[in-house]
C-alpha cells in the first residue's frame, strides 16, 4: 500500500487521538508504513498540498490563487 499525502485534522483537540486512529488503522491493517522523516504532528497552520491547512479552516493557498488568477485566457481554439 503506498500513500503519497494525508492530512488528519480535528475539531477539537480531544477527538484527535480518536481521529489518527482511524486514519492509521487501514495502514495497520494493510501493513502500511509511513516515512518518519516526512511525518509532521501538532502543527498550526501548514501548506499542504494546494491548500493552507489553520486550526480554524482549509482554504485555498493564495500564492496558488494568485497564479491562477495572472493566467493569461487562451485566445485560439490551440491553446484551449
Amino acid at each position: 500500500m503506498y500513500v503519497d499525502n494525508m492530512l488528519v485534522r480535528s475539531l477539537y483537540l480531544s477527538d484527535h487521538v480518536k481521529n489518527l486512529g482511524e486514519a492509521f488503522a487501514p495502514l495497520q491493517k494493510f501493513k502500511g508504513k509511513l516515512n518518519p522523516e516526512k511525518c509532521t504532528f501538532k502543527v498550526a497552520s501548514s501548506k499542504f498540498l494546494q491548500y493552507l491547512v489553520t486550526q480554524k479552516e482549509i482554504e485555498a493557498n493564495p500564492s496558488q490563487l494568485s497564479r491562477r488568477l495572472e493566467m493569461k485566457s487562451p485566445a485560439t481554439i490551440k491553446e484551449v
